[in-house]
């Protein structure tokens, strides 16, 4: 997966990563694509975006979170969008 397509500049979006070519942040996809939006509700939303690009988003999520950090979760958290959003 080209993980090149995604950048950070502290001049755009407060250096959030985000999809080159776009304003599009790593974060937003991900948020988006929990809530239930496929990839054709994102393409068709954001003109600039690529499938290759959204891809890109989900791969460099998945290795932003291998990182060694130990995340707490509570016995009683689900990770649902309702859950989420409290």
């Amino acid at each position: 997966m080209a993980t090149n397509l995604i950048t950070s500049n502290p001049a755009v979006m407060f250096g959030k990563p985000i999809v080159v070519g776009t304003r599009i942040t790593v974060d937003l996809l991900l948020e988006k694509m929990g809530a239930g939006e496929t990839i054709e509700q994102l393409l068709e939303e954001h003109p600039r975006l690529t499938r290759e690009g959204i891809l890109a988003a989900l791969t460099f999520g998945a290795q932003a979170i291998r990182a060694d950090v130990t995340y707490p979760v509570e016995e009683r958290a689900a990770w649902t969008t309702e859950a989420v959003r409290q």
